[in-house]
């Protein structure tokens, strides 16, 4: 069990994560995860491995016309399997404009935290899946 302090330093490490995608802060959003973080996204093909992957292909979703307009965070679980290691479990309301046109998304997330005692919490991984999946 966490005591409070470290329940405020990750919260906080949440809270700041959240508000720089909603912003579309790319420079705090990918600040917030370690180098060798890791993401599985259910809309890329594969699993990618590092946080500049993600960078590269956050950067190609720009170049054709992706933009985070709001986050919402919500029915947020925080856990803490081991004394450096949090899991944030949360439903993610997301508002982007894309090559389409402005899109609502409404998925699932989980983020994996770990403590660095030097500069405190950071993402490791990142799991994203739609909300509800319609059966085929």
């Amino acid at each position: 069990m966490a005591d409070t302090a470290t329940r405020a330093d990750v919260q906080h490490a949440i809270d700041a994560l959240i508000r720089a995608f909603g912003e579309h802060d790319t420079t705090a959003y990918f600040e917030a995860f370690s180098p060798d973080a890791t993401f599985v996204f259910y809309t890329h093909p594969v699993p990618l491995p590092s946080r500049e992957a993600y960078r590269d292909l956050w950067a190609e979703w720009e170049s054709d016309g992706f933009r985070v307009l709001a986050c919402r965070s919500s029915e947020q679980i925080v856990t803490f399997p081991a004394p450096d290691v949090a899991v944030l479990t949360h439903r993610v309301g997301t508002t982007v404009r894309d090559s389409t046109g402005t899109v609502e998304l409404d998925e699932r997330e989980t983020i994996l935290f770990r403590r660095r005692e030097e500069s405190g919490w950071i993402a490791v991984h990142e799991h994203l899946s739609p909300q509800s999946i319609t059966a085929c």
